[in-house]
């Protein structure tokens, strides 16, 4: 990321502030873990690392782009889930007299959560199963910058679709770059990470 779109300005921040939690909700599509699981292996196949006597090239293919499609709609979701954060972050700001005119953005808060997330936030996704959280993070919230709603197959290139990957990490690149956004020091702003259903959980208990 280019520097000269960031403005360091975190001598002006003082003191600690609590940030809304991120809550992440869970996506099932139909199909959905079939789906993946069966471009895996057709991937796997097309390789040559395991043998496929029932498919031919085009029909491993199309499992590949089906499975990536699958991986496509997960992300953008997991997208809206950070997209509304970034928003309940910045109508946190708002209140804040001494944070609303410091120049923060919503990619002030995307920085923080991809690049320097609280250091319990990796530990809790490692027993998600999610292993690498910046790829995953930074490409949900570049897709999300794109689409409204998850496209659907049809209406995109299979080449696209199986190197989505690629344009997911540009286009999170141009949403930070957009416009120039202040810098948060991760010592200052801390937030938790929950899952919906334990969210959901834990509010019960309170109110219980």
């Amino acid at each position: 990321m280019e520097r000269r779109w960031i403005n360091q300005l975190a001598g002006d921040i003082r003191g600690t502030w609590k940030l809304p939690p991120l809550i992440l909700h869970p996506f099932a599509g139909d199909q959905g873990p079939d789906r993946l699981l069966e471009g895996s292996r057709a991937q796997l196949a097309l390789q040559a690392l395991t043998p496929d006597l029932d498919s031919n090239r085009e029909d491993l293919i199309r499992l590949v782009v089906e499975g990536r499609h699958q991986e496509l709609r997960m992300l953008f979701y997991i997208g809206k889930d950070l997209q509304r954060w970034a928003e309940q972050c910045m109508d946190f700001v708002a209140r804040e007299p001494q944070l609303s005119k410091l120049g923060i953005r919503e990619q002030s808060f995307v920085t923080l959560l991809v690049e320097h997330p609280p250091a319990g936030m990796a530990a809790k996704l490692n027993k998600w199963g999610v292993g690498d959280q910046r790829a995953i993070f930074s490409r949900a919230i570049g897709l999300n910058a794109v689409f409204d709603r998850p496209p659907e197959l049809e209406f995109l290139r299979a080449s696209f679709v199986q190197s989505y990957q690629r344009f997911a990490d540009y286009l999170f690149i141009a949403y930070q770059t957009m416009s120039p956004y202040t810098a948060l020091p991760p010592e200052s702003f801390v937030f938790e990470l929950y899952a919906s259903e334990e969210y959901a959980r834990m509010l019960a208990a309170g109110w219980g």
